[in-house]
């Protein structure tokens, strides 16, 4: 799904340079690198702060113990996302409120938001799904209104830019009250080993979360607040400040696939290419299609025996999972999720793709399609 190897080997020189100076002068954890690539994905994202961290799931579980969220609060996010996302809600004791999605660009119903709120809500986690934007313009005036936080997950979104109504541009992330991002390998700015990051453009709020990152220290044993032990580490940081520099001709690859992609696929009534919305520009973590009357299992090991990989993000619905199960959703709740559930199929979406290889993948995809 995602040839590291390939991009390896571009830039290599320059990666292996950068890791054997923190070999050299031993600085492993909270080493120059980390500061240096901080500044330097602040300056790329236009965003006053950003605090490193180990994961995306704890920059989020991070940001929501900074913003002072409580047992019992309610957060608002997406029925169709990696758990992460509602993973860290429930972990801290707050409550998880799924919402539905929307069926073209799989990114968080904002209709569906509104109907959620409720005197308990204090915060709403959209999830850049898959590579674009959810409608931040939309979900920033539904803030505003009921004085409620906003938790991007731009996981799968980093680069991405969202454009606002009078033709403001601002990166994915910088638009609420805080942004979280991973750093896993297959992120479109992956790290070789994990990673994350938080955002925000609130001085105190940054300063919290550096504490929380940091043992809720601020000073070395002097503990203001409980926290955790989460940081990036300086290999790492050194890596991704190499390959930040690459990162918008990555997504410019990436939507040169899709391109490819949606050529191949258009007018097939069998197939579903991604939507692309107005109001933000894709950086294709995934390219996911839905699929009318075909049979996704025995397409996908159709894919495997002509040795295309596929993926089925996602198969099972968060209201639908054991972990959480509630009696405030039902089977059928969440029609526009479980319709995605059971029919999407992701293609193999990275910068190392060529005419070639585009070519035989479609192929492939097309001959059981138009025999099925």
């Amino acid at each position: 799904m995602v040839d590291l190897k390939q991009q390896y080997e571009k830039i290599k020189t320059e990666v292996d340079v950068a890791i054997q100076n923190v070999i050299n002068n031993t600085a492993f954890i909270n080493g120059p690198e980390v500061k240096i690539f901080a500044e330097d994905l602040a300056k790329y994202l236009n965003v006053k702060h950003v605090i490193p961290c180990a994961n995306g799931t704890d920059a989020l579980q991070i940001s929501m113990m900074a913003l002072g969220l409580k047992s019992g609060d309610e957060v608002i996010t997406a029925d169709f996302t990696y758990v992460a996302t509602a993973e860290v809600i429930g972990l801290l004791g707050l409550i998880p409120v799924l919402v539905d999605v929307n069926p073209n660009t799989f990114d968080i119903d904002v209709k569906a938001i509104e109907k959620a709120i409720t005197s308990k809500t204090k915060a709403i986690v959209p999830v850049h799904l898959f590579g674009q934007s959810a409608n931040m313009e939309a979900i920033m005036a539904l803030a505003k209104k009921h004085n409620l936080y906003v938790i991007e997950d731009v996981a799968q979104a980093i680069g991405a830019d969202y454009i606002f109504s009078n033709g403001e541009k601002k990166k994915a992330g910088t638009i609420g009250t805080v942004g979280c991002t991973s750093f896993f390998p297959s992120k479109n700015l992956g790290c070789y080993g994990d990673g994350g990051a938080i955002y925000t453009n609130d001085d105190e709020l940054a300063k919290k979360i550096r504490t929380i990152a940091n043992h809720g220290q601020s000073v070395q044993y002097v503990h203001d607040s409980i926290g955790v032990n989460s940081r990036l580490d300086s290999i790492q940081a050194a890596i991704l400040r190499i390959k930040l520099k690459h990162l918008d001709s990555y997504a410019a690859a990436r939507n040169k696939a899709a391109e490819y992609y949606d050529k191949a696929f258009a007018n097939n009534s069998k197939i579903k290419t991604p939507q692309r919305v107005k109001f933000s520009n894709h950086v294709f973590h995934q390219y996911t299609l839905q699929l009318n009357g075909i049979d996704r299992v025995k397409l996908k090991d159709y894919l495997a025996s002509k040795d295309v990989p596929a993926m089925i993000y996602y198969p099972i619905p968060l209201h639908l999972q054991k972990a959480y199960k509630n009696d405030r959703y039902k089977e059928g709740d969440f029609p526009v999720t479980e319709k995605l559930c059971a029919s999407v199929i992701s293609l193999p979406m990275h910068t190392e793709l060529d005419e070639e290889t585009l070519k035989y993948i479609t192929d492939s995809v097309l001959q059981f399609v138009n025999k099925n």
